[in-house]
């Protein structure tokens, strides 16, 4: 057993004074957690599982299985090939195992910080971070447990393992350890010589317990258990399940036992494969029409140009308010959806990261609505304002592509993105989906509230009509922006610039970019570029402005000119008639269709996304899975 000072004095040395004592803020990840109790071999089954959890993001993995009563595990640095490769070498039998691929918060990423963890009997996967780990580590030394790693999941397993050792039986251990627990986390427990038992527990990350005939299953999502069920169930934050091959019990943290609706998965009908394409982004990027149609529809009546009805928890022409947070480019989404709410409805919008919404202490009345964006609908940080706007009394609406997810659960209504899975990292068709949905309520809000006549209506509704055509058009420019994107992946440093609704582009055109390729990018309102990043322009830097010719253009033209006079090599994204009066000598242009004003976002999006992929295809970087990113971001 190591000592006590020792262990301290290295947890200090790698972690700061105050490691620990935030409660993680800051942390994220979204690491994948597999757990099957089963009738065969369980290993490659598992490991068909974990890849389907790629997506999410990892930087280790690996597997534990029960063999002849003793637990058993590999585990592997780097991506799922490199477990694969041990697991030829070094197999694993068993009926019964858990998987997990690790997103690095506590500790750095390899074999020795990779799950699976064990302690005495137990091995535990887990999906979040524990926020209270530095004194129940300390609290586990003074007992003479040692560390092996630098994580804050080992202390979950010594806990358990303590339990068992003072006497109690594996689903009672595994309950007083949960009780001790601060933080977020989905954990996945199995016990030395119990091989019809794996206890799960979900406080945050989601998890969602699988049923099969004669085995079940634990997964980080319905995606992942999709080759073996469709019937699911959620676990609800503070439920811990006892999951045996013929049953489950769910119970709360204080031990009495729930019910919880058992119900078919809709995720778990898509296939998810990349086709003829590269990569998952690429294959999404061209999934853009067909998915803007589906959400399309959802919302407006393509055939009587008018909005659809929507079952809203209130009226949109008696709130005084509308207040909309998410991260990322979600947000980003929102921002846009700001300026057609005030455009079309005149409904005053309050906008902010979903990181700062609650902090700024903003005032809130239940007169009001909150709309909540978010792909994954696990979004910690929207979850979080989410919840604080429903303590407050708003109604909430939650913008998601998963309707089983938290969010979607804790909302009054759903406004569903039908994007299907997405599965790149870098949101592509989630983002004009969101958008989709946003210009469809901002007009239904406008009827609503006598801003948009009927005709208008009309108007506005074949327009967004128009929006797959468009995009169809566009996807065709393929060959041109991967030339440009050739170019562009040479220089070190971008800017993007925009107006209106093109502000807010151009900060998910840098976003796309720094993301994938790892090019530093940045997005500014294009009237700002005299208030600071001028001083940045010269021959080395490409500016790419976002420029529909529409009411502003020739504000935004005045803007090239100050590019262009300090040598700034401008890409031009416009239309035809943008292009034709432009006098600014560019180093490329992009011509677009002309598009109705309120779809110009939307169509407008694809060249980023793809000056992003391609440039980052040519640095040669993992498009897909970009390093220090993970697909959802379930802990604050």
């Amino acid at each position: 057993m190591n000592d006590q000072p020792a262990i301290k004095e290295g947890y200090l040395a790698f972690y700061g004074d105050k490691a620990g004592n935030s409660g993680g803020q800051g942390g994220k990840t979204m690491c994948g957690i597999v757990g099957i109790v089963g009738h065969s071999r369980v290993t490659p089954l598992i490991l068909t599982t974990l890849k389907r959890l790629e997506y999410r993001g990892y930087d280790s993995a690996g597997v534990a299985t029960i063999e002849h009563g003793e637990l058993a595990r590999r585990r592997a640095e780097g991506k799922l090939i490199n477990l694969e490769r041990r697991l030829k070498e070094e197999p694993l039998d068993g009926t019964i195992g858990i998987g997990h691929t690790r997103w690095a918060t506590h500790g750095v990423p390899n074999e020795t910080n990779a799950h699976p963890h064990f302690s005495d009997g137990v091995a535990i996967v887990h999906n979040g971070i524990i926020e209270n780990f530095a004194e129940l580590r300390d609290e586990l030394v003074r007992d003479g447990y040692a560390f092996s790693s630098q994580t804050d999941t080992e202390v979950v397993a010594h806990l358990v393992a303590r339990e068992l050792a003072r006497g109690l039986k594996p689903v009672e251990a595994a309950h007083q350890a949960l009780k001790r627990l601060e933080g977020a986390f989905a954990l996945a427990i199995m016990f030395k010589g119990d091989e019809d038992l794996i206890v799960g527990a979900r406080n945050g990350p989601p998890l969602a317990v699988g049923h099969g005939d004669g085995e079940m299953f634990l997964g980080s999502d319905a995606i992942a258990l999709a080759p073996f069920t469709n019937s699911i169930t959620y676990l609800e934050d503070g439920d811990w399940a006892v999951v045996r091959r013929d049953s489950v019990a769910i119970f709360d943290i204080d031990g009495n036992k729930v019910e919880r609706k058992r119900q078919q998965s809709l995720s778990t009908s898509f296939m998810v494969d990349k086709g003829n394409r590269r990569h998952f982004m690429e294959k999404e990027i061209h999934e853009q029409p067909e998915v803007i149609s589906h959400t399309l529809a959802h919302y407006v009546d393509f055939v009587s140009g008018v909005s659809k009805p929507l079952d809203l928890p209130f009226d949109f022409a008696r709130i005084g308010r509308l207040a909309i947070s998410a991260c990322g480019t979600a947000y980003l989404a929102g921002l846009i959806g700001k300026y057609w709410f005030e455009r079309y409805a005149r409904l005053p919008v309050d906008i902010d990261v979903a990181s700062e919404f609650r902090y700024r202490e903003m005032p809130l009345s239940a007169n009001d609505a909150a709309f909540f964006i978010s792909q994954s609908g696990e979004t910690a940080d929207t979850l979080a304002s989410l919840r604080y706007c429903r303590k407050a009394g708003m109604k909430i609406g939650a913008v998601v592509n998963v309707r089983e997810s938290t969010m979607a659960r804790e909302s009054d209504v759903v406004l569903p993105t039908l994007a299907g899975p997405e599965i790149g990292v870098a949101s592509t068709k989630a983002f004009t989906c969101q958008l989709s949905v946003l210009a469809s309520l901002a007009v239904r809000a406008g009827v609503a509230r006598g801003v948009i006549s009927r005709e208008q209506e009309k108007t506005l509704v074949r327009a967004l009509s128009e929006a797959p055509r468009y995009a169809n058009q566009v996807l065709k420019l393929e060959e041109q922006i991967e030339r440009i994107a050739r170019e562009l992946s040479r220089y070190k440093d971008v800017l993007y610039l925009g107006r209106d609704t093109n502000f807010p582009l151009a900060m998910e055109g840098a976003l796309k970019l720094k993301e994938i390729s790892y090019i530093h990018a940045e997005g500014y309102a294009a009237g700002e570029l005299k208030h600071g990043p001028i001083a940045l322009i010269d021959e080395n830097m490409p500016v790419i402005v976002i420029a529909p010719h529409d009411r502003i253009f020739e504000k935004t033209v005045s803007n090239m000119q100050e590019v262009a006079a300090r040598g700034g090599k401008i890409i031009l994204i416009t239309d035809a008639k943008g292009a034709a009066q432009v006098s600014v000598k560019t180093m490329e242009t992009i011509i677009l269709p002309d598009v109705p004003e309120i779809i110009s976002p939307i169509i407008y999006a694809l060249p980023i996304q793809m000056l992003a992929y391609f440039a980052a295809v040519f640095m040669g970087t993992d498009v897909d899975q970009p390093r220090n990113l993970a697909k959802s971001v379930t802990v604050e």
